[in-house]
């Protein structure tokens, strides 16, 4: 996998999560204490999360790590 394939995966599951949850950029940013400008450029691919975000994201979702990959 490329690493621009990693990031559109991992960008759409974000934002599935957030929209599943029914919550907006800002609240999640808030939540795993980072930008709403950050969580929106991981959601469109132009960042990708660190290791540390997907760890926080991981516990605010509920999630296993491994579902990001």
């Amino acid at each position: 996998m490329t690493l621009r394939k990693l990031k559109n995966k991992i960008g759409r599951k974000i934002k599935s999560l957030r929209l599943e949850k029914g919550i907006s950029q800002e609240k999640l940013a808030e939540c795993v204490n980072m930008s709403r400008e950050h969580i929106s450029c991981i959601e469109r691919a132009k960042n990708l999360a660190t290791l540390e975000t997907l760890y926080n994201m991981s516990k605010y979702f509920n999630i296993d790590i491994k579902e990001f990959f």
